[in-house]
Parts: C-alpha cells; sequence; structure tokens
C-alpha cells in the first residue's frame, strides 16, 4: 500500500505542482510514489532517455518508494478505455491512500486529458465486477495539484521546510529548464517565478511556501 502517489502527465510535472509535498510526505514517515503518463518525448528540448535520467535523479532527491512510466504518447494522450484499465490496473496493485492529479484547467491537451482519466479510471478500479484482476479499491482522498492554470484552493500543504527540497528536485530536469527557452512560458527564471508561486499560496495559511491542492468534493476535517 502507497500513502501518497502523485500522477504526472510528463516526467517533471509532479516535482514542479507537487514536489514539496512529496518530500514532506517522505520526511514524515510516509511512502511515496510518482507515475508519468508519458516519457515528454514531445518536448521542443531533451529526449526520452535524458528525461528518464532526470526523473531517476529527482526521485532520488525526493526519497520516493516508487516510479512508473505507463509510456502514453507524449502531446497525444487521449481517453480510452484501454487507457482508464491500464491506469485501473496499477491503482488497484498500489493501493494508493490519497492520489493526486494534474487539475483540468490547464493550456497543456495532456494535462487536460490526464484529469478527465484519472477519476475515470479510479471508478473502474472500484467497481466489483469490472473488467480487471484483483479485489476493487477506492483511495481515502483525491485532489487535483495546479499546473499552468489557476484554481481556488481547498486546502494548501505546508511546505516552508521543504522548499530547498522542491527546488533540487525540479532542478535535475536541466534539459527543460535551462539555456535557450524552450517557449514563452518556460523561461530561465522558472525557479524564482515558482518559488514566487509557493510563497503566494503559504500567506494564505501563515507559512512561508505552500502548495495548493482542489478537491471535487467536501473535504473532511474535525477540529476537536
Amino acid at each position: 500500500m502507497l500513502d501518497f502517489l502523485v500522477i504526472s502527465p510528463h516526467p517533471d510535472d509532479a516535482e514542479l505542482g507537487m514536489g514539496g509535498s512529496l518530500a514532506r510526505a517522505k520526511a514524515e514517515g510516509r511512502s511515496t510514489g510518482i507515475i508519468d503518463l508519458t516519457r515528454g518525448e514531445a518536448a521542443t528540448k531533451g529526449t526520452p532517455e535524458i528525461r528518464e535520467q532526470e526523473a531517476k535523479a529527482a526521485s532520488q532527491i525526493l526519497g520516493l518508494d516508487l516510479r512508473l512510466n505507463l509510456g502514453w504518447p507524449d502531446s497525444r494522450i487521449m481517453d480510452s478505455e484501454d487507457r482508464r484499465l491500464q491506469l485501473a490496473h496499477h491503482l488497484r496493485e498500489l493501493k494508493p491512500r490519497v492520489i493526486v492529479a494534474p487539475h483540468f484547467n490547464d493550456r497543456h491537451p495532456d494535462h487536460v486529458a490526464a484529469a478527465h482519466i484519472i477519476p475515470a479510471a479510479l471508478h473502474l478500479a472500484g467497481l466489483k465486477n469490472s473488467p480487471l484482476s484483483g479485489t476493487p479499491f477506492k483511495p481515502e482522498n483525491f485532489f487535483y495539484y495546479m499546473g499552468n492554470g489557476p484554481f481556488e484552493a481547498s486546502l494548501v500543504i505546508d511546505t516552508s521546510d521543504y522548499i530547498d527540497i522542491w527546488e533540487a528536485a525540479i532542478r535535475c530536469y536541466d534539459s527543460q529548464f535551462t539555456g535557450e527557452a524552450a517557449s514563452e512560458t518556460v523561461t530561465p527564471d522558472i525557479y524564482l517565478r515558482r518559488r514566487g508561486r509557493a510563497a503566494y499560496w503559504g500567506t494564505f495559511i501563515g507559512a512561508k511556501y505552500g502548495e495548493p491542492l482542489w478537491s471535487p468534493r467536501p473535504v473532511a476535517y474535525t477540529p476537536f
């Protein structure tokens, strides 16, 4: 059983959006993992082989217990029964207590597609009579993390003590974030801008840094 699983359309998305939370979960004794849906082969910079090595380096920094890559086609993720079932199979095997997916308000079509495929896969994983082996499974909580578009957060995780680990993890992706900009949306100051975003969300909870999550349903909280 995995405690905390982040699903990432491309290598580096999970680190950018949830690297601080992954580092915090690990420091608090939780088992953590990432499922990358693609190898990022359509990116303007780097190669699948380079990005695989970068992902391994980032995984070591975050202390991940598991990282899988499903090898779906980059920039061509389409919702289909086969994709839903493949992901549902892994979810039944891993049984993550908490699952975090990319939010659907995003400029990248792969993020949008993933945001729809993942809850559909979760639904299949929980059905007794679905065409899957193993026992039905449902996570304790399911959230969306922020990618390239804003949302109104349901909660914010305090990542103040882990911001340097977060930055070290995303700096592993040297092929994507240094040198000549790959596009207007990826510039050499991405580390400063993303750290600033974390500082912005931290202000809402009285912390130096934070990572926002959105829940599709109310989150239970017991104050006493």
